[in-house]
């Protein structure tokens, strides 16, 4: 089965342009420099169902601004990386698209991790409190997921498979779906999780900048991953102001690029 990923936003936690910043980057006039906050669209026809499924991982701050480019209708589930607001705090504007899931096919399935769930709980508590009265609460249903070796949730017949990362201190996850991971808010890729990486045709990992962060890779990190894991191609989210886009693009391999808000690509899904 094949399908569509389109990267809906590319940039960091604050965005480019960066307020206040008036570097080369913030000011260019390259619209691929032009980066919201990170998430991915998965995309694919359902034969069965007779309809195009749309899955989304993160829904962060720009998720309004997001859907609206992609003129996305419906949303049939979110996974979610981690809880950090760049990749969360769009869910409350999954409400007019959860309206119109709900008529016919129910509550859209939020997937996260029990850390991320007791976030979202704590800061959507209008909308997942037992007591909350709030009458256009979000038609949304969280679901936990686990994340030990191998374990896997199924959407519509594809299976997306947790893959345990760290970000900084912390252990988040990304997402092995078919022959595509997403690997975004990386600092370090653990060995157990390469086997996880195995037969990729395409990688989606994070890359800030040159300089070294505590809990980002550097596009000399990401290299280095995008070498070791050998997908057919590679392409760089969660880029800060510190890259322009067609000049970094210009010192990396043709199969090793920065992705850019608005990019599509063909992925096997099954």
């Amino acid at each position: 089965m094949h399908g569509s990923l389109t990267f809906l936003g590319t940039g960091t936690s604050m965005g480019v342009p960066t307020l206040g910043c008036d570097c080369p980057v913030c000011t260019s006039q390259d619209p691929r420099d032009n980066r919201l906050r990170p998430s991915v669209l998965i995309q694919w026809m359902d034969s069965v169902a007779g309809l195009q499924r749309n899955v989304l991982i993160d829904s962060g701050p720009d998720f309004r601004e997001q859907a609206l480019r992609a003129k996305l209708k419906r949303i049939d589930a979110v996974f979610y990386t981690h809880s950090h607001v760049d990749h969360i705090l769009g869910l409350d504007d999954l409400r007019p698209l959860s309206f119109v899931t709900f008529r016919k096919f129910g509550p859209i399935p939020l997937y996260v991790t029990a850390e991320t769930r007791k976030v979202l709980e704590r800061i959507y508590s209008y909308t997942f409190s037992a007591a909350a009265t709030y009458s256009n609460r979000a038609k949304v249903e969280l679901r936990t997921i686990g994340t030990m070796t191998g374990e896997k949730t199924e959407v519509h017949g594809i299976h997306f498979i947790p893959v345990p990362v760290l970000h900084g201190a912390d252990q988040i996850i990304g997402y092995r779906f078919g022959s595509v991971a997403y690997l975004t808010d990386v600092s370090e890729i653990p060995e157990t999780s390469f086997p996880l990486l195995d037969n990729l045709d395409v990688l989606i990992v994070s890359a800030l900048r040159h300089k070294p962060h505590p809990s980002h890779a550097t596009v000399h990190q990401a290299v280095g991953w995008a070498n070791r894991i050998g997908a057919r191609e590679t392409w760089f989210t969660h880029i800060s102001h510190d890259l322009g886009h067609a000049e970094t693009n210009s010192n990396l391999p043709e199969d090793i690029q920065l992705a850019h808000d608005g990019l599509s690509v063909p992925i096997r899904l099954a």
